[in-house]
């Protein structure tokens, strides 16, 4: 990798939710999203954090946008001005956000760059391990198309699931359908929720009561990994009790190789609210 016509560049945005460690380690360009307020606009996870929009909820609901074509635009330009040819992003579900169609759009402007955009179908940590699995790829010297085939093939083994208190934050960010989340508030109906090969939401099952939904992430996790050597990852928005708890019954499980832990970011927080907890599978 000491010759810079096979360096590569990798690209992800702010979603992906993997610690910091890893991504200063791996040398990881991260495009924020944008978190917007009346008053102000922020850059995700940069001039914003998690427990500042907790804070200013339910009064302050503020939108959410994708990462700058700006952004994209400089970094790749910086990328280009260091001599670096090769990059590959890797960016949350197009079915969500509009961050992967910017990044292909944009790659027009920079021809001389031989530009991979992957849409990983996925968000948060599911986006995280894939760009983790590549960063370690290109560390070992996987080529550019080698990497991409690997990913795209890691794509169909990741699978992330999420249960939240209320559904009143994705009706607001228009992410779920109002009946459905007023009749489900209603209820008591607590959705475990999914990504399907569309890389859009689904609900991937229904319980009844808090307590109820956080067990039932915790069978379909098992169910997943039994049979396998697994990655997991547990995830929280303002609910770390409530995750650790289930890290710590997930940790011992015999065929666990290694688990994450950590919160969602700033503009995930927007459209699921506190009290989100989450659980993403990796079959090795």
């Amino acid at each position: 990798m000491d010759n810079i016509n096979e360096k590569i560049a990798l690209i992800t945005d702010s979603s992906c939710d993997l610690p910091e460690e890893i991504i200063r380690k791996h040398s990881i360009f991260t495009l924020p999203l944008r978190v917007i307020y009346p008053d102000r606009e922020y850059r995700d996870g940069i001039d914003i954090t998690p427990q500042e929009i907790y804070d200013r909820m339910p009064d302050e609901i503020p939108k959410t946008s994708m990462a700058s074509p700006l952004d994209c635009k400089n970094l790749l330009q910086s990328i280009r001005d260091q001599g670096i040819k090769n990059v590959l992003s890797i960016n949350i579900s197009s079915g969500l956000s509009g961050t992967f169609d910017m990044i292909k759009m944009m790659s027009k402007d920079f021809p001389d760059l031989n530009i991979i955009a992957i849409d990983s179908k996925s968000l948060s940590i599911g986006l995280g391990f894939m760009v983790y699995e590549a960063a370690k790829m290109i560390s070992q010297g996987l080529k550019i198309d080698e990497v991409k085939e690997k990913i795209i093939s890691l794509r169909e083994k990741i699978k992330i699931f999420y249960c939240l208190p209320i559904l009143e934050y994705l009706k607001k960010g228009g992410r779920i359908n109002t009946v459905a989340a007023t009749i489900g508030d209603i209820m008591d109906i607590k959705p475990i929720i999914s990504i399907n090969e569309e890389g859009k939401y689904y609900s991937h099952a229904k319980v009844r009561g808090r307590k109820k939904s956080l067990e039932k992430l915790v069978e379909i996790a098992k169910e997943i990994s039994e049979g396998h050597i697994v990655n997991l990852a547990v995830m929280h928005g303002n609910a770390e009790k409530e995750a650790a708890k289930i890290k710590e019954t997930l940790s011992n499980l015999p065929n666990v190789k290694d688990i994450m832990f950590g919160q969602i970011g700033p503009a995930l927080g927007v459209h699921t609210g506190p009290g989100l907890v989450g659980v993403c599978v990796h079959v090795l």
